[in-house]
């Protein structure tokens, strides 16, 4: 498989939500290798399709390498739980730059694996809080605006000051 480039922030196509899979092939299993050699490389712990310019809703997410890798096509939300926590988050496109962010703790999701059958799961705690993170991704939606303005223009300064 190929590390491939990553987008950087403030690339627009950071922004742009991604369409659902329709063909479960060779090409899409070669996407998912791709997504996991460039994630490791980054390194980072999720990446999206969106993170390398394929504009699919592909996922991957690696804890850790003993928990195995997790593969997500099209995945979406079902339901949510009420009770939040909040952890910290950052992104492969914007190296060094982390805050906390608020979410629920725990969730219900649905989504197919490479070969298209479609699955349900229970996620909690750090699983469910990456599995959110990366769905806002394929929304099109970048971490940094789930922080308040306050928030995201002070990490921005520092960010840009430290080289971003």
């Amino acid at each position: 498989m190929t590390v491939r480039a990553i987008l950087r922030f403030p690339h627009p196509g950071l922004k742009t939500r991604c369409a659902p899979v329709t063909v479960f092939d060779e090409a899409l299993r070669t996407l998912v290798g791709d997504l996991l050699d460039t994630m490791r490389a980054a390194p980072g712990v999720g990446i999206t399709a969106a993170h390398i310019g394929v504009f699919e809703r592909v996922t991957v997410i690696e804890l850790a390498r003993e928990d195995g890798v997790r593969i997500y096509i099209n995945p979406e939300i079902i339901s949510a739980s009420e009770e939040t926590s909040r952890n910290t988050e950052g992104s492969v496109s914007m190296s060094g730059a982390t805050d906390e962010v608020i979410r629920p703790e725990a969730i219900r999701f649905r989504y197919h694996d490479v070969e298209g059958k479609m699955h349900e799961e229970d996620a909690k705690g750090f699983l469910a809080i990456c599995i959110q993170h990366e769905i806002d991704q394929l929304d099109g939606i970048f971490w940094l605006q789930r922080l308040s303005k306050l928030k995201r223009d002070r990490l921005l300064k520092k960010w840009e000051k430290a080289g971003g």
